[in-house]
């Protein structure tokens, strides 16, 4: 009985710490600022000037992905250096945030 309940016990933490796990997750888009957001979705030099220029001041950039806004965290350094083209981001969603382990132009 006892060998049954630790058993138990055992599958049922194992299947939790699954479900709280996040993975990675791959995904492109255009490198915006918070300021903007979608309202530039795509590379040109209009909004690659806006997007530096919103960012010098202060806004910090997101990725837009299919119409949607996604804040960015981890790698700003890399991230910035994109301001204003198209990219591929791996990292963690959660939410509107993706924790950013690699950014690169597309």
């Amino acid at each position: 009985m006892r060998f049954k309940l630790f058993l138990a016990a055992g599958s049922l933490a194992f299947c939790v710490a699954g479900l709280s796990a996040q993975s990675t997750t791959t995904m492109n888009g255009f490198i915006s600022d918070s300021h903007c957001g979608a309202a530039h979705s795509s590379p040109s030099a209009d909004a690659t000037k806006c997007v530096k220029s919103c960012m010098s001041h202060g806004s910090a950039p997101v990725l837009v992905s299919e119409g949607k806004v996604y804040k960015l965290k981890g790698e700003e350094d890399a991230v910035k250096s994109l301001a204003g083209e198209n990219v591929t981001v791996k990292g963690t969603v959660d939410g509107d945030t993706i924790t950013v382990t690699s950014v690169e132009k597309s």
